[in-house]
């Protein structure tokens, strides 16, 4: 389980790191160049990993239903979306709203999903991460730059 733990951690650190670069790259060109970018180089570097280890094309691929494939067209959207709100918001607003957003949808498919939750769990997780954001941005205001 503390595996798993870490490996959850360590994504986050990835998608935060990920969110930087982009946002990066996309005040010296624009949110989408910096989208096509980061695809192109996640699709070569996968396809390298894919042909090495194997099992890039499993059997039954075609087989599966059309809209599991959706998330490529939404990752792209994720990426470009990310890449322009970090520029103009900050690192900790955008990724507290991405959070919030993963939050809300997390609570709605375990709903639709009739997956046991525990609502006052999931209200307090919300609520935090909305009090996040609106300590960061008064103690922004506060600061005054940026």
């Amino acid at each position: 389980m503390t595996l798993f733990i870490l490996l959850a951690c360590l994504g986050g650190v990835l998608v935060g790191l990920s969110r930087q670069l982009n946002g990066r790259l996309s005040i010296s060109t624009t949110p989408l160049i910096a989208s096509f970018w980061n695809h192109a180089v996640g699709f070569a570097v996968l396809t390298c990993l894919g042909l090495g280890v194997g099992g890039l094309l499993p059997a039954g691929a075609a087989e599966a239903p059309w809209y599991i494939y959706l998330g490529g067209p939404i990752g792209v959207v994720f990426v470009a979306a990310g890449s322009w709100a970090i520029a103009r918001i900050g690192a900790v607003n955008t990724a507290l709203l991405i959070i919030g957003g993963q939050m809300v949808t997390g609570v709605a498919l375990d709903y639709v999903s009739d997956v046991p939750t525990s609502f006052w769990a999931n209200a307090t997780g919300i609520i935090l991460i909305v009090g996040g954001m609106m300590v960061s941005r008064r103690r922004r205001k506060a600061g005054g730059s940026r």
